[in-house]
């Protein structure tokens, strides 16, 4: 997953906070939801969350009693680490391959876990357009073996992702692709 960035850092836990956070620069975590996740002590991802505040690559807020952490926008290379993660998470590939080559496509979104940036291996979409079906489920199982993730889609014309709007809400979503003039 992270052989993009495992040559020039070295440390897993930072690779993946960067990824965590990154990913969907919009999402907040906290230091003990992190070491969870991530199956490490609270002292190593609290050593990297300080280092990576300290040099504001994140920024954090506190609310209550946690101190929440999420990707500083403003840092002059934040589009360049946005731009890695991606590539390290394949989500320029499943851009390149399936989203826009499917027809008249409307709208993307990562769903769940993806869109909390939380690499587990299965990568849920939502398709919104007239897609063939048949087209995206041949660029899928291309685009697997590349990505070395599985790709789930869910495909609902414009009226039925209307309809469903409000359930998909409660739902952990980010906007990957929009056609141009929408």
């Amino acid at each position: 997953m992270n052989d993009l960035f495992s040559g020039l850092i070295a440390s897993k836990t930072r690779i993946k906070l960067l990824v965590r956070l990154f990913f969907n620069p919009d999402a907040r975590s906290y230091l003990r939801e992190l070491a969870n996740e991530f199956n490490v002590s609270t002292n190593a991802v609290r050593e990297e969350l300080n280092q990576l505040t300290d040099t504001k690559f994140l920024e954090s807020e506190k609310d209550g009693r946690q101190v929440y952490y999420r990707a500083n926008k403003k840092h002059p290379l934040f589009p360049e680490l946005k731009s890695m993660v991606n590539k390290v998470m394949g989500l320029d590939q499943v851009i390149d391959s399936i989203v826009t080559r499917l027809g008249d496509l409307e709208l993307a979104f990562l769903l769940d876990d993806y869109a909390n940036g939380k690499d587990t291996g299965i990568m849920d979409l939502l398709l919104v357009g007239n897609i063939d079906e048949y087209h995206l489920n041949d660029l899928s199982r291309k685009t697997e073996r590349y990505i070395k993730r599985k790709i789930r889609s869910l495909v609902l014309t414009k009226e039925e992702y209307e309809n469903l709007k409000p359930k998909l809400e409660a739902r952990p979503k980010l906007l990957i692709w929009e056609a141009p003039g929408k």
